[in-house]
């Protein structure tokens, strides 16, 4: 049974910084691309970072880009998604995913709330 584990979100003033992680389970991780999504309240689904199964190639949405990193540890089978310079329009359920096919990804975890306010 494919699981993901997301951990590490919570509540961050502006300008802050946080580090996701998402454990993954029950499927060959170091073979499978990753990505994390976001859900912001009253809005749907959007990818934020994608990286492929070695980890030496990513994809970041335009509203992160050079303020997030996605990387993985194909040892531990954990993704990760380094956040700075938070900004309170990335308030959102954070999820991590796979098996992803344009807007539809099959397996994806319950989500890590990120809360960015003063």
């Amino acid at each position: 049974e494919v699981q993901l584990v997301e951990s590490g979100g919570g509540l961050v003033q502006p300008g802050g910084s946080l580090r996701l992680s998402c454990s993954a389970s029950g499927f060959t991780f170091s073979i499978k691309s990753m990505r994390w999504l976001r859900q912001a309240p009253g809005k749907g689904l959007e990818w934020v970072a994608i990286i492929n199964s070695s980890g030496t190639g990513t994809v970041y949405a335009d509203s992160v880009k050079g303020r997030c990193t996605i990387s993985r540890d194909n040892f531990r089978n954990t993704l990760f998604l380094q956040m700075n310079s938070l900004k309170t329009e990335d308030t959102a359920v954070y999820y991590c995913a796979t098996d992803c096919s344009g807007a539809y990804c099959a397996y994806k975890g319950q989500g890590t709330q990120i809360t960015v306010s003063s």
